[in-house]
């Protein structure tokens, strides 16, 4: 083949190769095209609230609503909204409903043979939500069960991005919905009892209870901020996003009025992907 064809087909392959344009520039990078340190696999720690536990019709865990690795049209996830930019990303739900976080050591080594690139943790919420006040786990006790999970983290996936989210504000529940008959009498079956049970009540010794509850769950956030702290600069804090968000009943679901349904999962979403500097430019 004559030289001048040889360089003539070189310089096609290479405009094609780089997309130029009349100024010799490559074009942007397509949307959705793999590049290399894309995240490869996003694995969820946490309870019920990760798993979408009552977002579906019935109550029991529907993964395909979860705020984090869900694939939902319902819900736009922290999965699907990194999926726009590393279309091969994979995800593992390791969250277990009822899971407190002495739990979560155990979750971290799923999430260390998941290989995870990417890991969010929300966890606490039954760790306050015990038959009574003086059953939730010690705050020194939480702080040393979480620092295990993460130990496991940075030891197993020392690469990996962390995000830790702060724990929902159930006592905003039981403030918007203890005037909500339906919402009253679904707690009244054993709904997080240490801080819904006798929900009606003004006796001095109910408003002491709640008021610990929520106490408890404020220590809980002080100690997964810190705790994430010393993890590094891999690990991020939501900040408290989470515990501030202002959600409403039409967020929780009508079974048993404590777990978000499609809706709330999707605004938990929106929240903690604001706070997880995880979209790209």
């Amino acid at each position: 083949m004559p030289r001048r064809w040889i360089a003539a087909l070189a310089c096609l392959a290479a405009l094609v190769a780089l997309a130029c344009d009349g100024s010799g520039e490559a074009s942007p990078r397509p949307s959705g095209s793999t590049r290399p340190g894309d995240p490869r696999v996003l694995t969820a720690l946490g309870d019920s609230v990760t798993t979408g536990f009552g977002s579906c019709l019935v109550l029991v865990s529907c993964e395909r609503n979860s705020w984090s690795t869900g694939d939902s049209l319902r819900v736009e996830s922290l999965f699907r909204r990194l999926r726009a930019d590393a279309p091969t990303l994979r995800a593992h739900n390791r969250a277990v409903p009822g899971a407190r976080a002495a739990g979560l050591a155990d979750q971290a080594r799923s999430a260390v043979r998941d290989k995870a690139d990417l890991v969010t943790v929300l966890i606490g919420a039954n760790d306050v939500c015990r038959g009574d006040v003086d059953a939730m786990t010690p705050t020194a006790t939480f702080r040393e069960q979480v620092d295990t999970a993460l130990a496991v983290l940075r030891k197993g996936r020392p690469k990996a991005r962390v995000l830790v989210v702060s724990i929902p504000d159930l006592y905003r529940l039981w403030a918007i919905g203890h005037t909500e008959k339906r919402a009253v009498r679904a707690w009244s079956h054993g709904v997080c009892p240490a801080l819904l049970a006798d929900a009606t009540s003004t006796a001095p010794a109910a408003t002491a209870r709640r008021a610990r509850v929520r106490d408890r769950i404020e220590a809980y956030d002080e100690q997964l901020r810190a705790a994430c702290r010393a993890y590094g600069s891999r690990c991020r804090w939501d900040g408290g996003a989470v515990h501030r968000l202002r959600f409403s009943l039409d967020q929780v679901n009508s079974l048993d009025w404590f777990h978000p349904n499609a809706a709330g999962q999707g605004r938990l979403a929106e929240v903690a992907w604001t706070a997880s500097g995880w979209a790209r430019d």
